[in-house]
């Protein structure tokens, strides 16, 4: 018999509909709830898909608000706060990726609305109650209950039309989660369960997306694999990783996702020196000798970038991100030395496998 460790889970309440089309979903979801004068955000540059589903939902919409900015800036946030305001709105709908769910739960903790998310990439925050914002050139998390979405809706259909390349970059953000999370100080046997199935649906699924992107199987497996990998990443804490993306995004306002899937197999070659064993089952389902050159080969092989260089930052500021990722203590399971740090980052410019 195996002897299981002491641990806790905490599942805030929400309500899960997967598969079906969007819209009428929602509606049913505004009406059951007893809302009728909801918000449909969005970003700037997809103002007409966000106004598109909004009539597609139909009456119980009120307007949209389509300001939604990566890495969730505060002034944002307050811009979009004052038109939601306006719209006397009683329901947040967020119909995006990670950048308008972020923008959701911002909106959430500010007026303690009911939140229903629409993702249409692989975030895979809608299934967590942590709130990532911006402000002054520094990204600060927060979690709080009144963030978490209370119903969310999966459907395939939406993101047949993410191009590939954003398809590829987001499902390994999705990834990082699962990975960090299998070394994650407060990690228990169910949270490593849906780890390693979060991981293996995305390497199972990416390759067919990338090969037909619009094959409804592969961007279902996707799609569930990501939630899956978000799953976890509402349960337990972060490390040095998710502590480096979020440094070169808040401070050097690098993509969000490209950052992740440069810099994970990074992390996860520094880490893996003191958890070879925990870090053993991603090798495996890469097929590779270790979980860090499987990543890169598989982002390669996906066609990601690999390089920060490549996303734009300078090599001048390898030295004030390192600066910036150690300023604050932090759980790892490896010790964060900061001449070691700066040769990760050194090697993550530079776009060397690990």
């Amino acid at each position: 018999m195996i002897k299981l460790p002491a641990f806790a889970l905490r599942f805030a309440p929400m309500r899960l509909r997967f598969g079906g089309p969007a819209a009428p979903t929602v509606a049913a979801e505004l009406e059951a709830l007893g809302l009728s004068r909801a918000v449909v955000l969005g970003t700037p540059g997809h103002a007409d898909e966000a106004r598109a589903f909004a009539s597609e939902i139909g009456a119980r919409v009120a307007g949209t608000v389509a300001l939604a900015r990566m890495h969730t800036p505060v002034e944002v946030t307050e811009q979009a706060l004052t038109q939601v305001l306006a719209l006397d709105a009683d329901a947040l709908v967020s119909f995006g990726g990670g950048s308008v769910t972020g923008l959701g739960k911002a909106l959430a903790l500010r007026t303690d609305l009911p939140q229903i998310a629409v993702p249409t990439t692989y975030a895979g925050s809608e299934v967590t109650a942590i709130l990532g914002e911006t402000e002054a050139g520094r990204k600060t998390t927060v979690t709080d209950p009144r963030v978490q979405p209370e119903v969310i809706v999966y459907d395939p259909r939406l993101i047949t039309g993410l191009p590939v390349d954003i398809s590829v970059t987001s499902g390994l953000n999705a990834m990082a989660h699962a990975v960090e999370a299998l070394y994650a100080r407060e990690r228990n046997p169910l949270t490593t369960s849906l780890a390693l199935q979060g991981i293996d649906a995305m390497v199972q699924s990416l390759p067919q997306v990338v090969a037909e992107p619009d094959n409804l199987a592969a961007r279902g497996q996707s799609q569930y694999g990501a939630f899956l990998c978000g799953l976890v990443l509402g349960q337990v804490g972060m490390s040095l990783h998710h502590k480096l993306c979020h440094t070169l995004g808040g401070s050097f306002d690098l993509p969000h996702a490209e950052t992740h899937a440069v810099i994970l197999p990074h992390a996860v070659a520094y880490n893996e020196a003191a958890v070879p064993d925990v870090l053993a089952p991603v090798a495996a389902a890469l097929g590779s000798r270790s979980a860090a050159r499987g990543l890169y080969d598989f982002a390669k092989r996906l066609g990601a970038p690999t390089s920060l260089k490549s996303l734009g930052l300078k090599e001048e500021d390898l030295a004030r991100a390192a600066e910036i990722a150690t300023q604050n203590a932090y759980w790892n399971p490896r010790p964060v030395d900061k001449a070691a740090l700066l040769g990760l980052l050194q090697a993550a410019w530079a776009g060397e496998a690990p």
